[in-house]
């Protein structure tokens, strides 16, 4: 299965409710997660639920760690013999291209779910403004288009965004659900899934990073305080992701994309997150048997260069933990930028 879509979609979210009834239903499923910068964030918190996930960090699946991906699904069916691997690759990658070239990899007693690809209801018309043409051939890729976040969209834009998809995409089925609910709008997608992808003409593999027009900057900082509490985890992240959105959007008044933070410290993982100028912080709280204390971040937005972007990221994380007397290490680690504007 392959779980497409732009930045800030809303996969992971589905990732996690389709992973929970795959294994309750029976399933021995295993995630292969891919994020674009060095440090990974989805990866944590989809291990958090017990699923066995790997995770692909610094690049993108389907063209520059092709040959990660396949070690990784040999890996995977030599050491665990999972019946389904759901796949969820960055939100600037091309999930026709990835199921094309895991058909080359000559798995045994491989068949693929139809392509999935999910766009956010609140939001849609924002990102074909952003970068056209990549989104584009996101929707032209999928079997099963997804409108994501229709409880908190207005009905009126969502109607507007399905006759879009259906306009470019005739032959995918367009379903509309909450990722935060399994409902029978969820089960829509469950039941789809259970089908057979089609086969389509090869094309010419496209570089997605390079289509994307977007910045990446991402890293880790170790936190000296593993007493941290939640109240005081979640007003920290509220204050920078507020902030980075407020000095990215003078830089780019409609960005969209993933501006992303986890906080770790002993059997709590903080996720924040935002997705594009519009949004608001969401904050979510998993269960963790990691005993690290670090701050990990993961910054991918349209249209900024890169130097702006690590300028702000970095300044305003350090600059916000020390205004909440959090110690942390100067050294900033595993840092990945990417620039692809």
């Amino acid at each position: 299965m392959i779980i497409g879509g732009f930045l800030g979609s809303g996969k992971t979210t589905t990732l996690l409710k389709l992973g929970k009834h795959l294994s309750e239903t029976g399933h021995k499923i295993a995630i292969i997660v891919n994020e674009i910068g060095e440090i990974g964030l989805d990866g944590d918190t989809l291990s958090s639920t017990g699923i066995v996930t790997e995770e692909l960090t610094s690049g993108c699946i389907c063209c520059t760690l092709k040959i990660s991906m396949e070690y990784t699904l040999a890996k995977l069916s030599d050491d665990f013999h999972p019946d389904v691997i759901i796949i969820e690759p960055t939100g600037i990658a091309f999930p026709r291209q990835i199921k094309e070239d895991i058909g080359l990899m000559k798995i045994d007693d491989l068949s693929f779910a139809p392509i999935v690809n999910i766009v956010d209801g609140t939001r849609f018309n924002t990102e074909i403004k952003q970068t056209p043409k990549f989104i584009l051939t996101q929707i032209e890729d999928a079997e099963i288009l997804c409108i994501n976040k229709v409880d908190i969209a207005e009905e009126e834009k969502v109607a507007e965004v399905r006759n879009f998809l259906e306009e470019i995409n005739p032959e995918a089925e367009v379903i509309e659900f909450s990722a935060k609910e399994v409902d029978e709008k969820f089960q829509r997608l469950i039941d789809l899934l259970a089908g057979k992808s089609k086969e389509r003409e090869s094309r010419e593999a496209i570089n997605s990073i390079e289509a994307s027009e977007v910045s990446s900057y991402s890293g880790e900082l170790i936190i000296k305080d593993c007493e941290l509490e939640e109240q005081k985890a979640e007003k920290y992240a509220t204050d920078v992701l507020t902030s980075i959105s407020k000095q990215v959007k003078k830089l780019n008044p409609d960005f969209v994309g993933h501006i992303k933070m986890a906080m770790e410290y002993p059997g709590i993982l903080m996720k924040a997150s935002i997705t594009s100028s519009e949004s608001i912080p969401h904050i979510e709280f998993f269960e963790t048997k990691g005993k690290d204390c670090s701050v990990k971040f993961l910054s991918a937005v349209t249209n900024v260069e890169k130097e702006e972007l690590v300028k702000i990221v970095e300044g305003t994380i350090k600059e916000h933990l020390e205004q909440e007397g959090i110690p942390f290490s100067n050294k900033v680690k595993n840092i990945q930028t990417i620039n692809i504007l």
